[in-house]
């Protein structure tokens, strides 16, 4: 099948049409006939972890919308933002968004952030959270809030959204001069990476004190925490050797242990790589970014977690699996799956048929990505049955999301279904599944990537083309301009 010939969710006119286009791509896709609904349903069905008793196996992932107040305090988008996550009826809400645990660590100079000056009104965010959710759902019995910790290393940008302020772990021979990196910058010291230990232990501790019942320590997307996985080349106590790449793990962890007992522990991580990638202008439409292909590196590839390094086209989860052997000693029991990074292999990470301004076209049906995240976590839930896995990648399967989510968790693939942009659009769809309501296919997210787009450019992130909220604010008409000169529509 040629770029640009994929077929639409739309295009299925039934359930069966579906999966016989699964069949011809050649994917073993979970897919059920009929969603139950009820207390029978596979998706209502609770489960307990580390002592925390999750209510249903729909869950919520952390995504930011570059819209906090400058100084790092929750802005009224963000707290409707949250109020909508709670509203969904999803019983594990995985951290909200990305907060940072101090300035220099924000993507964008409007990232939450977790200090003195922000804590009460996180504290309050939340609360708006559990409140939406308990009108939404009757009870907040089951209710699970974390909160996303992070340092946004090679992709910091504290001050202006236009310019990179990286902060890296390593020189990556294609990372830096895709992103502008100087040759002569000093990767963080041994001492530097201490300190920060230091910030994220005080953000734990805060983040309990706000009432949540776990904080995640960021390992993905190419941020610091998962830079550092990958950091065989950087000397020292936190690079070479495994033992010493998880080092900022374990010591966070035995930090957050002695200073906030009883604070449960989650991992958000990037559990395979893969080559950056960029468009292919050869083959493009004129005024359209062209399908993506990976950039050329000769020899073996030592830069990537989850990455074979001599074919670094083929993923190896040897290492994610070593890295979850670590996580079971350190008794971290939570852990939610997610691949590479949004901001150098987007299909990767979030499988789409629009690519965002900064991105490609789809090198691959879409299709595949998704089969990819399921599969990586269905290996993984294998070699640990007894670690609670939430997956991520479901949004494009659209009208066949709960098909789908519940075939997985039914046959043990994985444990939670996360849902990411389609809340978005669509903060209900839970609701609705477990109560056997159709969907609302009017409101389900086409991955157009606007929430993407939008904060790539200095917008504020959000649903443009279904939110009336957004849809309806003076920056949409800034961001189909956007648009268009990006050629991704």
């Amino acid at each position: 099948m040629k770029y640009g010939e994929y077929p639409k969710s739309t295009s299925f006119a039934r359930l069966s049409d579906f999966i016989a286009h699964m069949r011809h791509l050649g994917l073993e896709m979970p897919c059920d006939e009929v969603v139950e609904s009820g207390p029978s349903s596979p998706l209502a069905a609770p489960l307990e972890v580390d002592g925390l008793k999750i209510g249903n196996r729909l869950g919520i992932h952390p995504m930011e919308g570059w819209d906090c107040n400058a100084d790092g305090t929750p802005s009224e988008n963000t707290v409707r933002r949250w109020t909508r996550f709670g509203s969904s009826g999803g019983k594990l809400i995985w951290g909200g968004e990305a907060c940072a645990v101090r300035p220099d660590g924000r993507a964008n100079p409007h990232q939450l952030m977790m200090a003195d000056h922000t804590q009460s009104s996180i504290a309050a965010m939340r609360e708006a959270l559990v409140k939406a959710h308990i009108a939404a759902a009757g009870s907040d019995a089951g209710l699970v809030v974390g909160l996303q910790l992070t340092h946004s290393g090679r992709f910091c940008k504290p001050h202006d959204n236009r310019k990179f302020e990286s902060i890296i772990a390593y020189h990556h021979p294609l990372l830096d001069r895709r992103f502008g990196v100087p040759a002569n910058l000093e990767p963080i010291s041994d001492e530097g990476i201490e300190q920060l230990i230091a910030d994220y232990v005080i953000a734990a501790k805060r983040a309990q004190e706000c009432g949540f019942d776990f904080v995640d320590i960021k390992h993905c997307h190419g941020y610091l925490g998962h830079e550092l996985l990958g950091a065989r080349s950087r000397p020292g106590r936190f690079g070479g050797s495994f033992e010493n790449r998880t080092r900022f793990l374990r010591d966070i962890v035995a930090g957050i242990r002695t200073e906030a007992p009883g604070l449960r522990i989650g991992v958000r991580l990037s559990a395979i790589d893969t080559l950056p990638f960029k468009p292919d202008q050869t083959d493009a439409a004129p005024g359209q970014l062209g399908p993506g292909m990976p950039e050329k590196f000769a020899g073996s590839y030592e830069f990537g977690f989850g990455i074979n390094p001599a074919n670094p086209f083929e993923y190896d989860l040897a290492d994610s699996k070593r890295f979850l052997g670590v996580l079971r000693e350190l008794g971290i029991h939570l852990v939610n799956i997610t691949l590479s990074s949004p901001y150098y292999t987007p299909h990767y990470t979030r499988p789409a048929l629009y690519p965002p301004s900064d991105g490609y076209a789809p090198p691959e049906d879409p299709y595949v990505g998704v089969m990819r995240h399921i599969a990586v976590v269905r290996d993984l839930k294998a070699a640990f049955p007894d670690m609670c896995l939430m997956g991520s990648g479901y949004t494009y399967l659209q009208e066949y999301l709960p098909n789908v989510a519940q075939a997985a968790v039914r046959r043990a693939m994985v444990d939670v279904v996360g849902l990411g942009r389609m809340v978005l659009s669509y903060p209900e769809m839970p609701l609705d599944v477990l109560a056997g309501r159709p969907v609302q296919r009017k409101r389900i997210c086409r991955t157009f990537s606007d929430c993407t787009t939008a904060p790539r450019n200095g917008l504020v992130s959000g649903c443009y083309p279904l939110d009336a909220h957004y849809k309806k604010s003076c920056k949409f008409t800034e961001l189909c301009k956007i648009k268009k000169t990006a050629g991704t529509k």
